[in-house]
């Protein structure tokens, strides 16, 4: 896939309808905001291997429904390296609002807008030691038991030799069962940094509710940047809404 543009951020936000169960454990995100005063806990584990070594997170992921229509988000990761040398950390935390500000319950049909702060807590060993944004927009469509979702935005990325870049994302699921939906999805970014390439990821997750208010979410898949790339990806986690 080229790099994107904004012609194709433009077009991905007007054709790639999200369920009402995105985000966690898809890259792609969606317009749903957590319910007004309810909270959503994702404790999570991800990582991907990338040039003989694996470069990971484990950490929290919380949610909360400040208002209607508005989701405030924290997520507080652990970083890790294994490879040749290892290294554990504190990462990068990220502070984001979302806001739905258009949705249709008749269609089924919903747009927010879901700005995030990268704050660089974890200093330069995990991050460039520069507080950084993302602006992405995302849409929502369901189908049946079928749902399509996805958008893109710009990440302002500052800090020596970083770069700022596009990214798009589409996903698509299905309810499989009231407990078991799956789905599959592919994302693109463009290079982070001076010298890196664009990198595309392919992915297939999974939520299946247990019982009461916990959910047991997966993904994994390969990705492509090149010969030195990553070769695949995988993200756990538990997560509780009540």
């Amino acid at each position: 896939m080229a790099r994107p543009t904004t012609a194709l951020a433009a077009i991905l936000l007007g054709i790639l309808p999200v369920p009402a169960l995105a985000g966690p454990p898809y890259d792609t995100d969606d317009p749903q905001p957590t319910d007004y005063r309810h909270w959503e806990l994702y404790l999570f584990g991800a990582g991907a291997r990338s040039g003989g070594a694996f470069d990971g997170s484990a950490g929290l992921d919380v949610n909360y429904g400040a208002m209607r229509d508005l989701q405030l988000t924290a997520t507080l990761p652990l970083n890790f390296t294994r490879g040749p040398g290892a290294h554990t950390g504190i990462g990068d935390v990220e502070l984001g609002v979302k806001y739905r500000f258009y949705h249709d319950d008749s269609s089924g049909f919903a747009i927010a807008a879901f700005p995030r702060l990268i704050l660089p807590s974890s200093g330069k060993r995990y991050g460039s030691g520069k507080t950084a944004m993302l602006l992405p927009l995302w849409t929502q469509k369901d189908i049946g038991k079928w749902s399509l979702f996805g958008g893109g935005g710009y990440t302002l990325n500052p800090g020596v030799g970083s770069r700022n870049y596009w990214q798009a994302a589409g996903a698509v699921t299905c309810a499989l069962s009231s407990r078991l939906s799956v789905g599959g999805e592919v994302t693109h970014r463009g290079p982070d940094s001076v010298g890196a390439r664009p990198t595309t990821t392919l992915g297939l997750g999974a939520i299946y509710r247990l019982k009461g208010p916990l959910s047991l979410l997966t993904s994994a898949g390969p990705s492509f940047a090149g010969h030195h790339g990553d070769r695949y990806h995988v993200y756990v986690a538990l997560g509780l809404a009540y």
